[in-house]
């Protein structure tokens, strides 16, 4: 079994001609075509969609886990705030009905 990648331009506005999986000297497991427009490869998986190996899907993965980070500290600040506020709120509050002085009575 074997894919056919054809020609493209590459990021740089080269043309990369056209060929075929596997490669020669490559992976012999590798016969699908994978990649974009602008890049295209050899690859085992035909739902393979990043050419690349762990160093570029890993300043993704930094990125995503700090905004993550950033955003689950804030919630939790919001969460302890909002209970403090009740908690302050309802400790403070009075445990009895003012005494106007005044007593009211049926005539």
């Amino acid at each position: 079994m074997s894919a056919e990648c054809s020609s493209y331009l590459n990021a740089d506005k080269v043309l990369v001609s056209g060929f075929s999986c596997p490669r020669a000297g490559g992976d012999a497991r590798a016969v699908f075509c994978c990649g974009f427009q602008d890049v295209k490869y050899c690859c085992d998986d035909p739902h393979s969609f990043f050419p690349y190996e762990h160093s570029y899907m890993w300043w993704l993965s930094v990125g995503a886990l700090v905004g993550l980070s950033i955003a689950a500290v804030v919630l939790f600040a919001f969460i302890i705030t909002v209970c403090v506020l009740c908690y302050l709120f309802i400790s403070t509050k009075p445990r009895s009905k003012l005494d106007t002085g005044l007593s009211l009575q049926m005539a």
